[in-house]
This record gives C-alpha cells, structure tokens and sequence, in this order.
C-alpha cells in the first residue's frame, strides 16, 4: 500500500495566509494522485479556534478529498474515536489545536462532518485488497505529560497488519532543548513504521530499528535556518519499505550571512542590498533573512546601522528580515582580546598598562610596585594572591 504522509498546514496562519491554503491544497492534491490511503499528524490548523472562514478553508480542502475515488478503505476504528466516513485520510489534532479534555476541536469537527477519520487514542485500520495498516493515533499531547501517557495507555499492534504509530510530539535527539521531550527509544516496540508532526524540517530516521518520518510544514512559520529547504509530503511504500519526499511549489526561504567585522556601516548595508538583490532577481518573492555578526569598526555601534531604506527598496521583490542581535560593539580591550595583539603589544601587557593607569588614577601608593600585583591578582591560585595580599597588609604596607 502506497501512504501519503503530509502534515503541518498551519491553515489562518496570518502572516502567509495564502501560502498556507495555496500549498496545502497542492501537497493534499498531489499527495493523493499518488497514494492509496493518507496520514496527517497534525497541525492542520494554526489555531484551536479557528475563525469561521478559516475552518471553511479546512473543510473545503477535506471535502474535495474525501469525495474522490480512493484504491483503499476504512476498516473499522476501534478506541476513542469514530469512523464517519470510509476514505482512507487518518488524521490526529496538534498542538495547536489541542484543547481541553471533552472539548471539540477542529480536527474532531472534520471528522464530526465525514471528511477525515480522527485517530486520537485509537486504531484506525485502513484495507486495500488483501492488505491491512494499521494506524495508532496519539493526539498532540503536553511534553509534561507524554511519558505518564505512554506508561498507561495501551499499545497493542494489530496481528497481520502494517502496524504505524502516529503523534504529534517533539523528540530530544532532534530537539535538545527540554528533559520533557522523549527519547526515540521511549517510543513504544512493535511497530512498523513511526510518523511524527510538530517539526517543520523533513527527517528520517530509525526507531527500534524501524523507520521513522517527519514530513515537515507545508507552509513557513518558524523561519528558521533549517526550513530553507523545499516543502513537501512522503509517500511511503508499505511493501518496499522506500520513503520518496515530493516537494510542492512553496514560497523560497533564503538566509544570507553577511559578517560586519571591521566594516562601517555604509559598507554594511551595501553588502546586504546586493546579496538581497541577488535573490530578490529570481522573480519569486522570497523571503530573504539577513543575519549579522561580528564587531563593527572602532567608533562605531549597532545604533548607527539603519536597514529600513533597504526592505523598502525591495517592497514586492522580497520579503526582507534583518536581524543585527549577533553584532558585537567594538572597544579597544575587545578589539585586543580578539587580535592577541595590539598594534603589538602582547594582550598581558595590554591588560597590565590599563591596570597601572587605574591605579595611578586613585592614588595607589603601596610599595608593592602595580606590575607585581597585576601579577599576583592575574595568577592561575586564588588562594596565592589572597595570601600575598595578607602578607603586605601584616607587614603594614
């Protein structure tokens, strides 16, 4: 059996409302010239309530899915949920469209209507022939909660079928940000194939030995380096094994680099324009980020750059982002520290000179000469300097 795996729609999404319709309803067509059945684990929504005319577009994609002539069928579903409707399209909500326990949510209301099956907390089993897969939906749960949830629940496979599992979580070896986030080997054994929503980049992996597929968004949100890559859906083939990523048309996401070490800030913005121009020429309105580092000439700070007659200059050619929050002011200590070297004095003697000019400043006059204590206070012991400096205060120094 041939599956679609396609997720991530973010349909209201606000900024890039048309993207989100336009490249869902090309990921869902496409997807289903090519597939038997369809999974979507989540996030078909941007938000758990959506507005009205919102929810029209979600209905609207799924009605013209379901409606047409599939090569499978729903089986049967047995959990939580109900089968309204038999057209192979097995989705579970998100987390963002997770609502409160015996709340409706969007993704229940697709189902409530006959265009999708839920298979939150249950098996939903989809038939070709004589072959049968079988798909384990875990709603998007809170990170907080998922070990309690896959300790209790149950997770029997299904005897003779392609066993799937299905959620809508994020994973510590991809995201190593929370001890929330569960570890591939948590994953409950026994099944054939893993899916997973919720990470907008694609990734194939291995669980227990099996493969395992984010399909990624269809549309960008989270703008970061990793999206810059095409959108798109898999098709899995339960009988080869083979995972084949299908890339849609969807907006070009480009982040360029520019280092502003050294540089003034008229040099600075010039590089940006002409990397920007070079994207912008392509005629398919990207979105160009432009991300800053380094330390600006000396006599120069961040408040002197200004990139607003830039993202203007490219209104309907690019979207333009300019982030400077990896610029370093420039100082003549960090300026040294950076160098080793400062117009060639070693940074020791660099940071010497400064401290005997303070100590000059606030009339130093102990006979320890500052050079030596500069020595004793920059030692590798503590323990060292703190008794040297005891010693000259009992000597009455």
């Amino acid at each position: 059996m041939k599956l679609a795996i396609v997720s991530d729609f973010h349909l209201g999404y606000e900024r890039f409302r048309s993207d989100a319709f336009s490249q869902a309803h090309e990921a869902l067509t496409k997807a289903a010239e090519q597939s038997d059945a369809m999974l979507v684990p989540g996030d078909i929504f941007d938000n758990r309530a959506p507005k009205p005319d919102v929810l029209a577009e979600g209905l609207s994609l799924f009605r013209e899915l379901s409606s047409r002539k599939w090569n499978a069928e729903i089986e049967q579903v047995t959990g939580m949920s109900k089968a309204y409707t038999n057209a192979p399209i097995v989705v579970i909500p998100g987390t963002h469209e997770r609502r409160a326990v015996g709340e409706e949510n969007p993704i229940s209301l697709l189902s409530l209507a006959g265009f999708v099956v839920d298979a939150s907390d249950s098996v939903a089993i989809i038939k070709k022939g004589n072959e049968r897969v079988a798909v384990r939906g875990i709603g998007g749960i809170a990170e907080e909660r998922l070990r309690d949830y896959l300790k209790t629940a149950e997770f029997k496979t299904v005897p003779g079928a392609f066993n799937i599992l299905m959620f809508h979580q994020s994973i510590y070896e991809l995201m190593p940000f929370s001890k929330d986030f569960i570890h591939f080997d948590e994953l409950p054994e026994g099944y054939d194939l893993y899916v997973d929503g919720h990470i907008h980049n694609r990734v194939e992996a291995k669980v227990h030995g099996k493969p395992f597929i984010i399909p990624g968004s269809t549309v960008l949100t989270q703008l970061k380096e990793t999206e810059q890559e095409s959108k798109g859906f898999y098709i899995y083939d339960t009988e080869t094994g083979e995972a084949r990523f299908q890339s849609i048309n969807s907006r070009r996401f480009v982040v360029v680099k520019v280092s502003v070490e050294g540089k003034e800030p008229s040099e600075i913005t010039s590089e940006i324009s002409e990397r920007v121009a070079k994207e912008a020429g392509k005629g398919d309105m990207p979105i160009v980020q432009v991300s800053l580092s380094g330390s600006l000439k000396q006599g120069f700070k961040p408040g002197d750059l200004s990139f607003s007659q830039i993202v203007k200059d490219f209104e309907g050619k690019a979207i333009v982002e300019i982030s400077g929050s990896g610029i370093e002011e420039a100082s003549a200590i960090a300026g040294a520290f950076k160098q080793g070297m400062l117009e060639g004095l070693p940074v020791k003697d660099y940071g010497t000179s400064l401290f005997i000019e303070k100590l000059k400043q606030a009339g130093y006059s102990l006979s320890i000469s500052p050079t030596a204590l500069f020595d004793i206070l920059s030692g590798e012991s503590k323990d060292k300097a703190v008794r040297a400096a005891l010693d000259k205060l009992l000597q009455g120094d």
